[in-house]
This record gives structure tokens, sequence and C-alpha cells, in this order.
């Protein structure tokens, strides 16, 4: 997918800030392609982007994401907020790209012009995120969404990443899904927000709602720290779910207040700067001539006659 020039990228912003869910989805294919109008793209919406609540949410396979995700929808559309909604699936071993499609998992918002869905394939990336996810938020966060909604692919302690890049993140379980204790191993019991206990009409949900509160208790939280709620959700019939988006604007005000927002964006905004400028790096190391110099370096290291670190110098200085 190519554009011929500034006039083409300044149309395409103009016309997703429009509405346009074909420009928004243009957008968001050029930053999983990786084009080399991403610069150009990212240069004309930064003056568009800051006012969307990014939230993040995670939990193991099987506790209902993508069902929860859903139904927020639904109650943030009740809200009248536009919603973005980023899927990141698992990557097909044979394409790359998504297994499952968002057509597939969110029909019933499929005509709703308030709502815009993206499936994007993590393709191998650890953390249950795509490389491309910050970029395609900061497309839609420039398009007007109120809100832009993140689900991970649910891929156990390396799924702690979603904290990174959400404002509120939002942790799901469900009872069957193993104890507390396997919860709070995967990490997530370090990261949420806001806790989701989802079918909790079944048995055991109970349970792992006092699981979950007595292992909170035992955080060790400053004064005026932000205690975490645990809702109970039905999401299959939509139970719940004003009391999850109640918790998650609670939250944003909690942020707002105290200034953990900007806190937050502003690491989010050092950990994309570096992981661009690794990416930069890389390229270039793998560029003609290079490659021979990093091999030369590589064999020094193995063969004792050079340390990694002065090898490294040698490559950044080089």
């Amino acid at each position: 997918m190519r554009l011929r020039g500034a006039d083409q990228v300044a149309d395409l912003v103009t016309a997703a800030r429009d509405g346009s869910p074909r420009a928004v989805a243009r957008l968001i294919s050029l930053v999983e392609d990786g084009s080399p109008a991403l610069r150009e793209v990212m240069a004309a919406l930064a003056p568009h982007t800051g006012h969307a609540q990014v939230v993040g949410l995670t939990g193991a396979p099987g506790v209902g994401k993508s069902t929860t995700t859903n139904a927020l929808v639904a109650e943030l559309r009740r809200q009248h907020r536009r919603v973005g909604v980023l899927a990141v699936d698992p990557s097909s071993p044979f394409s790359g790209g998504a297994l499952l499609g968002d057509r597939i998992r969110m029909s019933d918002h499929a005509t709703d012009d308030g709502v815009f869905i993206r499936s994007m394939a993590s393709r191998g990336h650890l953390g249950g995120l795509a490389w491309s996810t910050p970029q395609a938020v900061r497309v839609l966060d420039a398009a007007g969404f109120d809100i832009v909604l993140i689900e991970t692919v649910g891929v156990g302690q390396s799924e702690v990443e979603i904290a990174a890049l959400a404002d509120t993140t939002l942790v799901l379980l469900a009872p069957g899904m193993g104890d507390g204790i396997q919860a709070a191993k995967a990490g997530i019991l370090e990261i949420g927000d806001v806790y989701v206990v989802n079918k909790a009409d079944r048995d055991g949900a109970s349970q792992v709602s006092r699981d979950l509160r007595g292992m909170l208790s035992l955080a060790d939280r400053r004064e005026g720290a932000w205690r975490p709620p645990i809702v109970k959700t039905i999401a299959q019939d939509g139970t719940g779910l004003p009391e999850v988006a109640a918790a998650i604007g609670h939250h944003h005000d909690w942020l707002v207040v105290t200034g953990e927002l900007a806190a937050r964006r502003t690491r989010r905004a050092r950990e994309e700067i570096e992981a661009i400028a690794l990416e930069v790096l890389r390229g270039r190391w793998g560029s003609v001539g290079r490659t021979d110099e990093v091999s030369a370096l590589a064999a020094a290291v193995a063969a004792g006659t050079s340390d990694p670190y002065s090898a490294a110098d040698r490559l950044l200085g080089g």
C-alpha cells in the first residue's frame, strides 16, 4: 500500500478525523505493514492525539475476554461514547495474519458507525500484543474515538505488557480457570486496575472474589494509592457491565486528579521511542556491510579475544 506525497497523507488523516472507517482502516494497515510513509503519517496524527482513554483487557484464555469486550462496547455505546477496539489475535503460522476475525468476534457492532473494530495479528510477539499496537492506538486516538479497548491474546506471564500500554488495565478471571495462587504466579495481580470475575453465575465465583480480595489486601500500597475494585459479571447477558464501565471511569478520574495519567503516558511514550530506536538500529546492523561486522564482533567475543561490552561499543560507534 503506497501513498504519493504529503497531500495524500494529509487527505487520509483528514478523512479519518471526519469519521471515515475506510481511512482509519487504511492508516492502521500502513502501521501493520511498516509503510515508508509511516513517519509522515505519525507526524500528521500527533497534534490530534492524547484525548482517548486507553483500556486494556487481559486474562488467561477461556475467561471470556472477547465476550466481555463485546458487552463493554455495548455499554459504552449506551453512554454515547465512540469506541475503537483492537483485538490482538494469535498469528496464523502460514499467513502471519490474525486467526480470528473481528466480524466473527463482535458482529453485534458491525453496522454501528460509532464503533471501529480491528483484529491485529501478534505475529509471534511476546506479551500478548502486536508490535504495532501503540501506533494503531494513536490512529484511533487521532480519529476521535473516546475510548480504545485493547483485548490481548492471553498468553500467561508475558501478558503483563498490556499494563505499559493502557491507562486502565482490566484483569479478567473466571471460576474453574485455576486457583488464586496460579493467578498470583502469572503476575496479573500486580498489573490490574480493575478486576473482573466473569461467569459469576458459575460455582466458585464467590471463592475467586474472596481469594482476590485476600491477595490484594496483602499488597503494600502507599497512602492515597488506587485500590482496585473487584466486579462480578456475566458478560454473556451483560450483567455487571455498567459497574465495570463505572469502575473504569472512576479510575480515569483518579489518574487525572493524582497526575498519574500524565506520568503513565510519558512512560508509554518513552518506551515507544526506545522501541522505534532499537528497530532502526537493528535495520542498520542488517544492512549491507554491517552484517559481516556484527559476525566478526560475535566471533571475537566467542573466541575470548573481545568482550560483549567492547563489541557493542564498537558497533554503536561505527
